[in-house]
């Protein structure tokens, strides 16, 4: 008799399918409509992410609450929300026209309004990537509320140890703590969050503002607080997907009257025939790139063109990158500040009206028909394919654009590596299906040889959302025969346009040329390098400045 093969799954399995029960779970609570985070509507969700226990959200399944996870989420959720029971999700309803001043967090574009002391609204016009990034973010927060429950609620009749009593009063104060009453209000904190006075005092600053420099307690008080009265009060916190959402979300509606402002805008200046570039990139990275060096060399004397970029990217830089904006203004460039909900700014750069002895491209060789632009901001996950979707459609159905190349420089984590290296891809590989896109990729490695920076080539991975990966699936993308150098969240979906546009629809021409290059803003396989460990600072100025440079010598013929 054949003995039975007792069968495994690996971590790497285990991960995936988490994910995909996390995907599938997520689409069934929008089509209900609402459900308990914390109730047993919301226990699908948790028990995936805590098996999946992603790399961002460090310490999520020990019993200490994770600091660096929370200040990720934190800053990507609306200021306040730590104190609302009911959080809407709505699409744009016209919330603009009331009294209601929008919350945008810090590190999301997306508006927030609070209804009142109990209701935060979140507008959703990003499509499905944005509420995968929101019910994340909101579950992972509930788990750790949770926590500090559990660690301040001594009996069923709602007694509170002592360190949590001291924190209320030390919240519920109205004037600013003074040094003595914050180190005390530290010390009974970081007993809640069974962490160390140094731990909580390290990141205690990162989550104030001018306003609020204590909000790292007000943050802990009212997650504890909202947590106890789930179990005291039976008072559930709950999320509501609006039924103007549900009816619109998946129809591109404002991918659509983005894309139409654009070519509104285009045939306006006469532009609609001419050969289009579409570049999806930041608002400063190509208008810098072609005017910044030569109007600032007399400022900046003996400094390298990437020292000017970094001086430009500096938040006090506004005076400098305002007289930089107004040459290109003057040479052909129209700015499209978005009114489609979108949150996708656009810039026009009309090549004939360029003065090129201003530039950093003397020596471009056009073609008798100057080439038009189009620079769009990025675009968050499932929405790439929307507006890439939409903008290569005909005008007014019969009016087809010359589109001759799409360039996409965007950021990444890279698997092999660390921040501010550069991923050329070579493929795209869409997580959780079987769908991967090869393409002949213009950009190549070669070409960014010789500047200083490690440069991959390879396969790509396009995630629902960074913050569901975890070591050992990503090791498996890296290490099995699929060779992935990186992960990121558009590039399938703007590829999956691109194709459907130029293979099947033929709305733009069929030998359409793509450029992909990323920098690498994290690496989530090294311990202390993932998204959650901050930004990049200065160190993806230069990878981005390069990327920018090389498509654009590649639309000007210079090399």
């Amino acid at each position: 008799m054949k003995e039975t093969k007792h069968i495994s799954r690996s971590r790497a399995q285990e991960s995936s399918a988490a994910i995909e029960k996390m995907y599938i779970t997520m689409r069934h609570l929008f089509n209900r409509g609402f459900y308990k985070p914390m109730g047993v509507s919301g226990d699908s969700l948790r028990e995936s992410l805590l098996a999946l226990r992603p790399e961002i959200y460090g310490n999520i399944g020990e019993e200490k609450v994770e600091l660096n996870g929370l200040l990720y989420v934190i800053e990507r959720l609306p200021i306040g929300i730590e104190q609302c029971r009911f959080i809407n999700l709505t699409s744009d309803e016209g919330y603009s026209k009331s009294h209601f001043q929008p919350i945008v967090p810090p590190k999301r574009r997306r508006n927030c309004y609070r209804i009142d002391e109990e209701q935060m609204n979140v507008e959703i016009t990003r499509g499905r990537s944005d509420i995968y990034d929101i019910l994340t973010h909101l579950t992972f927060i509930f788990i750790e509320s949770h926590k500090i429950k559990n660690r301040v609620l001594l009996d069923d009749g709602g007694e509170v140890s002592r360190d949590w009593m001291k924190l209320e009063q030390a919240v519920l104060q109205t004037k600013k703590l003074s040094q003595i009453e914050k180190e005390k209000a530290i010390s009974h904190v970081a007993n809640i969050l069974a962490r160390t006075f140094e731990e909580v005092l390290d990141i205690y600053d990162a989550f104030g503002s001018e306003n609020a420099p204590d909000r790292f307690l007000h943050v802990i008080y009212w997650l504890g607080k909202l947590a106890i009265e789930e179990v005291i009060d039976n008072n559930k916190r709950t999320i509501t997907f609006s039924p103007v959402l549900r009816e619109r979300l998946g129809h591109h509606i404002h991918g659509e009257i983005w894309a139409t402002n654009i070519k509104e805008v285009l045939k306006a200046n006469n532009l609609l025939k001419r050969p289009i570039h579409v570049i999806s990139a930041n608002m400063h990275s190509v208008m810098n790139s072609i005017f910044a060096t030569p109007l600032l060399k007399t400022k900046f004397k003996e400094k390298s063109d990437f020292y000017i970029y970094e001086e430009l990217s500096k938040s006090g830089a506004k005076e400098i990158r305002g007289v930089v904006e107004e040459l290109a203004l003057k040479n052909g460039m129209i700015s499209l500040p978005d009114s489609s909900g979108t949150n996708i700014d656009v810039q026009i750069f009309d090549t004939a009206k360029i003065d090129w002895g201003k530039t950093a491209f003397p020596k471009a060789k056009l073609e008798e028909e100057k080439p038009v632009i189009i620079v769009m901001d990025y675009a968050f996950g499932e929405q790439a394919y929307e507006t890439i979707d939409e903008l290569l459609k005909p005008y007014k159905k019969d009016t087809l654009l010359n589109v001759k190349s799409v360039s996409i420089m965007g950021k990444a984590g890279i698997l092999e590596g660390g921040k501010g290296d550069i991923m050329i891809p070579t493929a795209h590989i869409n997580e959780g299906t079987a769908d991967n896109y090869f393409f002949e990729n213009e950009l190549t490695g070669a070409m960014f040889e010789g500047n200083d920076i490690a440069v991959f080539e390879g396969a790509m991975v396009t995630v629902l959302g960074t913050s569901l990966q975890n070591r050992d699936l990503l090791k498996f993308f890296h290490e099995s025969t699929w060779g992935v150098i990186g992960l990121e969240m558009e590039g399938s979906y703007y590829q999956k346009a691109i194709q459907s546009a130029s293979k099947i629809r033929k709305s733009v021409p069929h030998d359409i040329k793509v450029r992909y290059a990323y920098y690498a803003s994290d690496n989530p396989l090294e311990t202390g390098s993932t998204l959650a460990s901050g930004g990049l600072g200065t160190t993806g100025v230069k990878p981005t400045y390069l990327i920018t440079i090389k498509i654009l010598e590649q639309i000007f013929n210079v090399k």
